[in-house]
C-alpha cells in the first residue's frame, strides 16, 4: 500500500457488543433506521475517526441502550476483505439506565434485557446468533485469555504471524524473518479490488507460497491480539493483527519444510514454558476466532 489506512476513506471498522445481566438476559436494541425499523439486534455501529476500538464500542452501547459498559474480551474478529472489519466484544454493564420508547431517537427506539431465545423476536439479521453462542460459551468456560486491543500505532493493515510447526513428538518450530534482528514475519494487506476480495488470509498465503515449498495448507487463523492507536503513525488508522496459525506435519516426527528464501528460517523452541504455551494455544484453538 502506498498510503496510510484512514477510517471513512479506505476502511470501515464496526464494533459490536454482547452483554448479559445477572439473569443471563442478553442486551438487545430495537432499531430506528428506516431500512430495519422495529427489528432487534445487538448494539453495534461504525467507529469514528479519532476513536479507539474500545471507546467506539462503549459509545455505541451508551447511545443505543443508555448503559455504560466495560469491555471484557474480544469474542471474534469478522472481516469481509480488509476494508470492512467488525470487532465483536463481550462486555459487562457498569451503570446507566436502560433506554425506553420515550427516549427513542435516531440511534435506536429502545433497549431490553431479553431473557429467552432471540429468534422469538424479529431480528435485523441472523449473523448475531453465532456471536451469542460464542459469548455464552465464553461466559461458561473461557476458551482463550481475555484479549483486548493494545494502544500502539500502525499506519497500515497488517498481520504479524506466529507461524508454528509442531510434530507428534511435541517438537515445535516458529518461522522467523532474518533481516536484522530475528523477528516474527509481518505482511501488509493490499487494498486493490482483488486483494480486498481475498480477505486477511490472502497476504498470509502469498508469503507462505513465496518462502515454503511445496504449496502449504495452513490451519485457520486465530487472533492472539492486535494493536491500534487512533490517529497513529502518519495520521493513519491501521491495525496490526497478531495471528497464530500452523502448518500440519506430513508424517509423525517430521521436521518443518526448509524455506527456499534466505529471508526466513525456522527457530526450534527449546524453552519449556514458551513451548508449552504455544502448543496449548495451538491444540486447544485458544485464540479469538477470525471469521471471513
Amino acid at each position: 500500500p502506498t498510503g496510510p489506512i484512514r477510517l471513512g476513506k479506505n476502511v470501515c471498522y464496526v464494533v459490536l457488543a454482547v452483554l448479559f445481566n445477572e439473569e443471563d438476559g442478553v442486551l438487545l436494541v430495537q432499531e430506528a433506521k428506516p431500512e430495519c425499523r422495529g427489528k432487534w439486534y445487538l448494539p453495534a455501529g461504525r467507529m469514528e475517526p479519532g476513536e479507539s476500538i474500545v471507546a467506539a464500542m462503549r459509545r455505541e452501547v451508551k447511545e443505543e441502550t443508555g448503559l455504560e459498559c466495560e469491555a471484557l474480551t474480544l469474542l471474534a474478529l469478522e472481516e469481509r476483505g480488509p476494508a470492512w472489519i467488525r470487532f465483536a466484544f463481550l462486555a459487562r454493564p457498569t451503570g446507566g439506565t436502560l433506554k425506553t420508547l420515550e427516549e427513542a431517537d435516531a440511534e435506536s427506539l429502545q433497549a431490553t434485557w431479553w431473557p429467552g431465545d432471540p429468534c422469538a423476536l424479529p431480528l435485523r439479521a441472523l449473523d448475531i446468533l453465532p456471536l451469542l453462542d460464542l459469548a455464552a460459551r465464553y461466559h461458561r468456560s473461557p476458551p482463550h485469555p481475555p484479549t483486548l486491543p493494545q494502544e500502539l500505532p500502525c499506519a497500515l493493515l497488517c498481520l504479524r504471524l506466529l507461524l508454528a510447526f509442531a510434530n507428534d513428538a511435541g517438537d515445535l518450530w516458529v518461522l522467523l524473518g532474518t533481516a536484522g534482528t530475528p523477528h516474527l514475519p509481518v505482511v501488509a494487506c493490499g487494498m486493490s479490488p482483488a486483494e480486498l476480495r481475498g480477505g486477511l488470509r490472502l497476504p498470509v498465503l502469498r508469503l507462505l507460497r513465496d518462502c515454503l515449498p511445496p504449496d502449504p495448507h495452513p490451519g485457520p487463523l486465530g487472533l492472539l491480539g492486535l494493536q491500534h492507536r487512533a490517529g497513529g503513525a502518519g495520521g493513519g488508522d491501521g491495525i496490526c493483527f497478531n495471528v497464530l496459525l500452523s502448518i500440519p506435519p506430513s508424517s509423525p516426527g517430521a521436521a518443518p519444510p526448509e524455506p527456499h528464501s534466505p529471508a526466513f528460517r525456522w527457530w526450534r523452541v527449546e524453552e519449556e514454558s514458551l513451548r508449552g504455551r504455544i502448543l496449548q494455544r495451538l491444540r486447544a484453538a485458544a485464540t479469538v476466532p477470525v471469521r471471513s
